[in-house]
């Protein structure tokens, strides 16, 4: 008896010892990264009387029924406007990588009795979604302050649809001011496979709505071509 317990503890040992598979190996994103300054972009009565968000989701073509996903949420300014849109038979998953951020967030949504929202934490490189699940996922001025963008995207465009979209809104203007320079951006989502279809320059200033397709297969991460920076 004694034997054959001693040789269990030794096998379990060892497995515990077996190198555990290591951590996909990305391409670092050669270009400014900007810092995280709030969980608020601007005053939501301020973002309503420049009408950004109708703008976006008509552009997006949201419709009802639909399945939504808002990437770095915030306090929820896209989150309970898309909800409205999508209504009883959408769905709207709301994620945050700060978790007092997601607490608050998920706060609010209960407070205004949004049934066909869900709120998850996700990680700075990968917002954690389920896979083949979205028609449309929402990246609202947040790009310019992802560390690793392609370890970033190669995990987000498996939760979209065949048919489905990412949505980046974002600034024309260089990313330490809190921007995302088109032709950057366009780069970086071509390296994994995303191919524009579309690009408008928002009312009234230098914010812009472009959208992405999935057109080719996803990469290995050590296939990923990193892109320059623009100026």
């Amino acid at each position: 008896m004694w034997s054959r317990a001693y040789a269990l503890a030794t096998l379990v040992s060892l497995a515990g010892c077996r190198a555990q598979p290591s951590e996909p190996k990305f391409p670092s994103a050669q270009r400014d990264v900007a810092p995280i300054v709030g969980d608020t972009f601007s005053t939501e009565d301020a973002r309503d009387r420049v009408g950004e968000a109708e703008e976006v989701m008509e552009l997006a073509g949201i419709k009802p029924g639909m399945s939504v996903a808002d990437v770095g949420a915030g306090k929820g300014y896209y989150t309970v406007r898309l909800a409205k849109v999508v209504g009883a038979r959408g769905r709207v998953l709301a994620e945050d990588i700060v978790p007092e951020v997601r607490d608050e967030l998920g706060e609010r949504i209960q407070r205004e009795r949004l049934d066909n929202v869900a709120v998850k934490l996700g990680s700075a490189n990968d917002p954690m979604l389920p896979a083949n699940s979205f028609d449309r996922v929402f990246l609202v001025h947040m790009y310019h302050e992802v560390e690793q963008p392609y370890a970033f995207l190669w995990h987000l465009r498996e939760a979209v649809k065949p048919d489905g979209l990412i949505v980046v809104v974002d600034s024309n203007r260089a990313v330490k001011q809190h921007g995302m320079p088109p032709q950057q951006l366009r780069c970086e989502l071509g390296a994994l496979g995303l191919q524009p279809v579309k690009f408008s320059m928002l009312s009234g200033g230098d914010v812009y709505f472009a959208a992405f397709r999935i057109a080719g297969p996803r990469p290995r991460p050590e296939q990923i071509k990193p892109c320059k920076a623009t100026s």
